[in-house]
């Protein structure tokens, strides 16, 4: 999601930044690798290619001041699904691609198939960086055989469950976090929630729609059983073999038999719109979802949003890489930005920005995310929910093609609710589209 908002650094992060940044040379320093042919004695222009909210508006500015050799031109999408479809473009024509391009979770074991088409981060001095990430978002952004480091990491996502206070109190719910958690230890307490709240608010509904609550339930379970969802580690469909996604595709389900989810899709205009409404009531969220609620809902939204626990359990939801294309003409100039974005600091003050959560170890213990809280969402103490949901999360295993699976069952999913799609004909259809993403 685009962000037109743009907060300030802190004094101190600020502080930090700049001297990371005078340390290193507009040129990238002499940590050795191909510059792709490029002179660098002219101005370099730095394309730097994201999709949602990454907070880098304020570090590109920093980096300029510091580089002023170097100019950063950002692209940015408000979709994933938009974004997906111009990657796979760039990356099969070997041209188009940013200097710099963001990896989102889902579709990085496809690009890792393909990582010839991207320089190995070794070669530019990351080898040194290991120990600023967490160990698992270090290991996905290598080659099997640890000899080419793809990306790296950026931010991760522990949920949390966001909810209308000013709705709440309508249906004579609880409006304190504290005690809207009670309300929902699992789904099916969350969907007796829901049911009490459409029960006495009319014309809103409990859920913005399936997708959401697809994905989280899908990376919890994953989390509980084997540690992958749609395909296994040899990336076999088990789409209809796996238990864990057989309960997340029957609870996603019984929302919508339920009638209690608007049947939007996330991100799309529509979901943007009725964030300015009172089109529904709840909305799982991962950290980063945070920046595009507050986004889209506006002066409308504030103080009226907050933010519990998740039902069920940790899990995580999105995250991603960053990586430099081979067809970058400034490879060196590119791998000192993405080191410097995905810094401990730099990570700092992106999720001081827009909430991403980073995936930095120090920067998860520094006080300005321990200690966060959020005055949009009534001055959640967001540091403390998101680092709770962070220290319990398990990563699970994504096959190249899971991001096609996962958009062919979401409109399975959407089917149920438009009337299309009968709900006990919901998971053989489901099963149907699974087999046929992953051919």
């Amino acid at each position: 999601m685009r962000v037109n908002k743009r907060r300030g650094l802190s004094t101190a992060v600020a502080a930090v930044l700049a001297g990371i940044l005078l340390s290193t040379t507009a040129c990238g320093g002499d940590d050795g690798g191909d510059d792709g042919g490029a002179a660098t004695s002219g101005p370099v222009e730095l394309t730097v290619d994201t999709f949602g909210q990454f907070g880098y508006e304020d570090l590109y500015k920093q980096y300029e001041a510091s580089h002023p050799n170097v100019k950063i031109k950002q692209r940015n999408v408000a979709q994933l699904d938009q974004y997906i479809p111009r990657m796979q473009q760039w990356m099969a024509t070997g041209s188009g691609a940013g200097d710099v391009v963001a990896i989102e979770e889902g579709i990085l074991p496809t690009y890792m198939q393909q990582r010839s088409k991207f320089v190995n981060l070794f070669d530019f001095g990351a080898a040194s960086l290991e120990q600023n990430f967490l160990p698992w978002k270090w290991k996905l952004g290598l080659s099997p055989d640890g000899k080419q480091l793809v990306g790296l990491g950026t931010d991760i996502g522990p949920m949390g469950m966001c909810y209308r206070k000013d709705l709440f109190a309508k249906a004579d719910l609880p409006t304190d976090r504290d005690e809207v958690s009670k309300l929902w230890p699992d789904w099916p307490a969350f969907l007796e929630t829901g049911k009490k709240f459409q029960s006495k608010v009319s014309g809103t509904k409990f859920l913005d729609g399936p997708t959401a609550i697809w994905r989280t339930t899908v990376a919890q379970e994953g989390g509980k059983g084997a540690g992958y969802t749609y395909f296994d580690t040899s990336d076999k469909l088990v789409f209809d073999s796996n238990p864990a996604v057989k309960t997340a595709f029957d609870t996603t389900l019984k929302f919508q038999t339920e009638g209690l989810t608007a049947n939007m899709r996330i991100f799309t205009p529509e979901w943007q719109t009725a964030l300015k409404r009172d089109t529904f009531a709840t909305l799982p969220c991962p950290a980063w979802m945070l920046g595009g609620i507050e986004e889209f809902s506006g002066d409308n939204g504030k103080g009226k949003w907050d933010v519990a626990t998740v039902p069920g359990g940790s899990g995580t939801w999105g995250g991603s890489w960053l990586a430099v294309p081979k067809q970058s003409k400034h490879q060196k100039e590119a791998a000192e930005l993405a080191k410097f974005l995905t810094s401990p600091e730099g990570q700092l003050a992106a999720y001081k920005s827009k909430n991403t959560f980073p995936s930095s170890p120090k920067a998860q213990q520094d006080p300005a995310v321990t200690g966060k809280t959020n005055a949009y969402f009534g001055e959640a103490p967001i540091g403390k929910i998101f680092s709770e949901m962070s220290s319990q999360v398990k990563p699970i295993y994504l096959g190249p093609k899971n991001e096609a699976v996962r958009e062919d069952v979401e409109d399975v999913l959407l089917g149920v609710g438009q009337n299309k799609i009968k709900a006990d004909q919901a998971w053989s259809k489901a099963v149907e589209a699974a087999q046929k993403a992953a051919r």
